[in-house]
């Protein structure tokens, strides 16, 4: 087995073993690398790798987009800000504009964080479930 197929393999495996809050986690990190991609090829004036990565990661919001699950506020909360996120990519596709990229890339960095931090408290709570 070559490199290669060894880190796809580990990749599927990965994603097949990973609990939704770590896929939705692999989604966040997804997202924020595209978005790097994207702003190296703005900087490198490369129209064709800025319109692949931008769109990456709009598909990546637009799945996270699809997994909420609207019987929450929360959540209707969180549509409204991934509808402005996928919007302001967009926008800054057509426009060129690196400043939109990271203002987006601000708010994906907050809810990895915070996601994180999520299932930081659950496994802990988790964990001391299993103490007791």
């Amino acid at each position: 087995m070559t490199t290669q197929q060894f880190h796809q393999v580990y990749k599927q495996n990965s994603v097949s073993t990973a609990s939704p809050g770590e896929l939705t986690l692999m989604l966040y990190n997804g997202c924020l690398k595209f978005l790097t991609k994207a702003k190296q090829a703005m900087s490198e004036e490369n129209v064709q790798e800025r319109n692949r990565n931008l769109q990456k990661a709009q598909k990546i919001i637009q799945e996270l987009m699809v997994t909420l699950n609207q019987k929450y506020e929360v959540a209707k909360q969180m549509m409204v800000m991934y509808e402005y996120m996928n919007r302001r990519l967009i926008e800054a596709n057509i426009k060129n504009d690196i400043s939109i990229v990271e203002e987006v890339e601000g708010f994906v960095i907050e809810f990895r964080d915070t996601w994180e931090e999520v299932i930081r408290l659950t496994r802990q709570k988790q964990f001391k479930g299993d103490q007791v």
